[in-house]
């Protein structure tokens, strides 16, 4: 198999094995990346993806397996973040020639954003029986974890379950390359999610401190096998990861059913379905060694495995099928990356550049998505292009309607 990754020496540490050929690259994020590379508990290499970019803990779009041990600040707040698309029935064809009455009713049907006056993102007021049906699966073991962390009971949990949140998530209805109608959808773990990694991290950082362990950096501290909070965490981002997949699947449900009836019309909703996450941490078996793998804004891309790889507001989108390369520890982008911060991009464009950007995609134009504008991201054909040897395209997606957090 033809390698195009681009290995960085670290001194004292394992190599990094970059597939980023072609796109650019942050020297904060060599920096970061550097850092994580000199932890004793790495194994073998760390590998980035073409979207890598400066994250808070660790950096998006690193693959880093470690021995017997789990860094929960590279797994991150945003714990099961991920994908899901589902291939219909309808065509093109099908859609109205307006598709401001779709967009608005996918709108009410799933929570979305931050509700006005609230610090709070979009929550259910009351739950619907789909969502109270779902939290079910999940209650029994949230309730184990509250005896042993009563403050995670407080969190936004069951009303946070099947709602978008901020941000890059979004909702997206897309045309493939044949005229098919897919709907896709980006969301995590949410506001419970948010709260076990956030209290995991902290509690790594003070065990750090207490057992006076020398980081390049606090926030990758982490827990040994044995050690007073690693099963707890485990079990708890097991737990979280479950949600997020739960979230996506009720969502997804619920825009479905929505355009059935904006459309007027019945269709078969998963001709084909992907449901994937990119922020996460799992055993996997590599170079004949069983390690932790924690994909930070990554895919698992093993030899056959389908995936997404979004792109923008404004550009395409892909399912596509692993070839599992060991050297990727069995991974792809999640995305195309941001290129620019959300700061930087609200500076450096107007309006009117994000108008452009988003011609032809029914969704927010106003000045609160600048953040979000195309050309805050990478080159997707560029991203794509730079991991070749580690998937193949099977759809080709863009995007008529979007709607964002």
């Amino acid at each position: 198999m033809h390698t195009r990754y681009i290995e960085q020496e670290v001194t004292d540490g394992v190599p990094v094995k970059m597939w980023t050929r072609g796109v650019p690259v942050e020297e904060e994020a060599r920096r970061q990346l550097t850092k994580a590379a000199r932890l004793p508990i790495v194994f073998k290499h760390i590998a980035v993806m073409p979207d890598v970019h400066v994250g808070i803990g660790a950096t998006v779009g690193s693959v880093i397996p470690t021995i017997k041990a789990i860094i929960p600040a590279a797994v991150g707040v945003d714990i099961g973040c991920g994908m899901m698309a589902a291939k219909t029935s309808l065509r093109a064809e099908d859609l109205p020639d307006n598709l401001a009455p779709l967009r608005s009713a996918i709108e009410r049907s799933v929570p979305h954003g931050r509700a006005p006056g609230s610090r709070d993102p979009g929550a259910w007021d009351k739950t619907p029986g789909t969502v109270d049906h779902a939290w079910g699966q999940l209650e029994p073991a949230f309730t184990e974890l509250c005896r042993d962390y009563p403050k995670l009971k407080n969190t936004n949990n069951r009303k946070h379950l099947g709602t978008l949140g901020t941000g890059n998530h979004f909702i997206e209805v897309c045309l493939d390359e044949a005229g098919a109608v897919w709907f896709m959808l980006h969301s995590g773990s949410r506001g419970v999610g948010n709260a076990i990694g956030s209290m995991f991290i902290e509690l790594a950082r003070q065990d750090a401190q207490r057992n006076d362990v020398h980081l390049p950096d606090r926030d990758l501290a982490y827990f040994e096998e044995g050690s007073r909070y690693f099963a707890d965490y485990v079990r708890a981002v097991s737990w979280a990861q479950s949600f997020a997949a739960l979230n996506r699947e009720v969502m997804m449900r619920r825009v479905i059913e929505t355009a059935e009836a904006t459309l007027r019309r019945k269709f078969e909703s998963h001709v084909e379905a992907v449901n994937c996450h990119h922020n996460y941490v799992q055993v996997e078996h590599h170079f004949g060694q069983d390690v932790y793998v924690t994909r930070k804004g990554a895919v698992s891309a093993k030899a056959g495995q389908l995936g997404i790889i979004p792109g923008s507001m404004g550009a395409r989108s892909y399912i596509v099928r692993g070839k599992g390369n060991p050297e990727s520890f069995e991974s792809c982008s999640h995305g195309a990356g941001r290129v620019m911060s959300r700061t930087q991009a609200k500076q450096r464009f107007t309006l009117a550049d994000h108008r452009a950007a988003t011609e032809g995609v029914e969704c927010r134009k106003d000045k609160n998505v600048i953040d979000e504008t195309p050309a805050a991201y990478k080159d997707i054909d560029a991203v794509m292009e730079a991991q070749r040897d580690l998937v193949e395209v099977v759809h080709t997606l863009k995007q008529v309607v979007c709607v964002k957090g």
